[in-house]
């Protein structure tokens, strides 16, 4: 039967209504109150099921809401409808003990890891976008755990009770530890609330299908700027602790906000190396997440 239509009619009675459900030839009679519905039904034995892989890997577990925190790290930067399909879901690798979780739409990247309670062989595999924000919808804040199996074209998770069983994405996932950089010559460690507030405001005036925004950094300025066909023109400063070298370098501004909007610390750092190289965002508390954005020509 049509499982939308009885979450509609039931989320409109009232909360300590007691309803009545009864099947009858195609028929399946709701009652509650005064109300009656009457829907439709189809064959039990019509329901397409699951054929379950023959064999996964060892199981291994986190708290809910840990795995919830890192989907919600990395989730925003999955690609959408991107035709290299592997791009479209998050990349999961559990080993030893560690799980990292990486998303990238070829543009930006994001990675966020936690510490297993046991050791587990390498296993790496990629969840459909889908299933990534199904999954965040149904994960709570709880400490309860939800246990992970993965096979070669599955991946199984139980929690609360449930079995959740998903396809996986087959293809390679880019090699994220080549694209995060390791030695970039300046740092800037400023606050995220105000980097966040000043990029948009800046992003006010960017243009629909151009975000870019210039940011200019020199020893103890950090300068944003942004201008549109209108002849409009936005430009902050920020003070910053910084004695590095003098650099411009241009953003999507969206990819900036993205990652800062979602992170919760305040304070954050912002590594670079030159105009043309990527840029890493890190949360000084905390090295196990990363985000690397690309340069945008302004």
């Amino acid at each position: 039967m049509g499982a939308r239509k009885l979450i509609d009619i039931l989320r409109t009675m009232p909360a300590d209504q007691t309803v009545s459900l009864e099947s009858t030839q195609n028929k399946l009679v709701l009652k509650g109150g005064k109300s009656r519905f009457t829907l439709q039904t189809l064959p039990a034995e019509d329901f397409p099921l699951v054929q379950e892989a023959p064999s996964f890997g060892p199981a291994f577990s986190v708290p809910q809401k840990t795995l919830k925190d890192l989907m919600n790290q990395v989730s925003f930067a999955m690609a959408v409808h991107d035709i290299r399909y592997y791009l479209n879901g998050i990349l999961f690798v559990a080993e030893g003990k560690q799980l990292s979780l990486v998303a990238t739409d070829g543009h930006r990247l994001a990675y966020a890891s936690a510490t297993l309670d046991v050791e587990v062989p390498r296993q790496e595999v990629i969840l459909p976008r889908k299933t990534v924000l199904e999954l965040q919808r149904l994960l709570s804040d709880a400490d309860g755990a939800i246990e992970m199996r993965f096979a070669n074209n599955q991946a199984k998770f139980s929690f609360d009770g449930m079995e959740f069983v998903t396809k996986l994405v087959e293809g390679k996932f880019p090699d994220y530890n080549r694209v995060i950089p390791k030695n970039h010559r300046n740092h800037i460690t400023l606050g995220r609330a105000p980097l966040l507030a000043c990029l948009q405001r800046t992003a006010i005036l960017t243009s629909e299908k151009f975000k870019g925004v210039r940011l200019n950094v020199e020893p103890g300025l950090l300068r944003v700027a942004s201008n549109n066909a209108e002849q409009e023109e936005a430009v902050d400063e920020l003070d910053i602790d910084y004695g590095g070298d003098a650099i411009e370098i241009g953003f999507n501004v969206t990819y900036l906000i993205d990652a800062l909007s979602n992170m919760s610390q305040d304070m954050v750092k912002l590594e670079l190396q030159d105009s043309n190289s990527s840029a890493l965002l890190t949360n000084p508390e905390n090295n196990a997440f990363k985000y690397v954005v690309m340069p945008m020509r302004i």
